[in-house]
């Protein structure tokens, strides 16, 4: 029988993101689910427009979430009672300059009033096959390098490859979540683009020698 060494090698790759995924609710309250309903349409379409006027392509925007629902108070003798209607949709806007991303925002914010919301914005990449690829043939680098020495500690040397198995990938977003609300003709904030980590993991065995 053969004998054979299995090692999975583990690696990273940084680079600074270009693109940025900024995740938007628009949420109303009204007396009546039609007037909700009606005016979180109305917000929603303002909010896409005033993306669009600033270069955000149609292709980069995305409706992702409707609701409609009563907001209901227990009142003692009277039971539940409902004290309003709240409908909200959510809009998910790929915006690809890293430069372009506050300016975006802010006509967001300002067009949406007091019935936007921000849930998130994560930097990444427009096409992350290279930085993806330099973590992979690091991985395979780590790979090697750990059955050598495991290979050299047995008395043995490395042979043929007899298995290559790829790992799930794994990405590292820069999460900023919360939320915000705005009555106010909003300015840009600056964003900070740091770096973005992609990490490969590869499992390969070796005959040994």
């Amino acid at each position: 029988m053969n004998r054979t060494i299995t090692v999975t090698g583990t690696a990273s790759a940084k680079a600074v993101p270009d693109m940025v995924t900024l995740t938007l609710g628009v949420e109303t309250r009204r007396g009546t689910a039609a007037e909700a309903y009606d005016d979180a349409g109305k917000a929603a379409g303002a909010v896409a427009a005033s993306l669009r006027e600033v270069g955000v392509s149609a292709v980069d925007l995305r409706t992702s979430g409707l609701n409609l629902r009563a907001e209901l108070l227990w009142v003692e003798g009277q039971g539940q009672k409902v004290t309003a209607y709240v409908a909200s949709t959510s809009l998910q806007v790929g915006i690809r300059s890293q430069a372009d991303a506050p300016a975006a925002i802010a006509a967001a914010v300002a067009a949406g009033g007091d019935d936007i919301r921000i849930n998130g914005v994560e930097q990444g990449f427009a096409d992350s096959s290279p930085v993806i690829a330099q973590a992979q043939e690091a991985a395979w680098q780590d790979a090697v390098a750990r059955a050598e020495q495991y290979s050299a500690l047995a008395s043995a040397r490395l042979g043929k490859v007899v298995s290559i198995t790829q790992e799930p990938l794994h990405s590292g977003p820069i999460p900023m979540g919360g939320m915000v609300r705005a009555s106010f003709t909003a300015e840009a904030m600056p964003m900070e683009a740091g770096e973005s980590s992609v990490s490969a993991s590869i499992k390969v065995e070796w005959e040994l020698v």
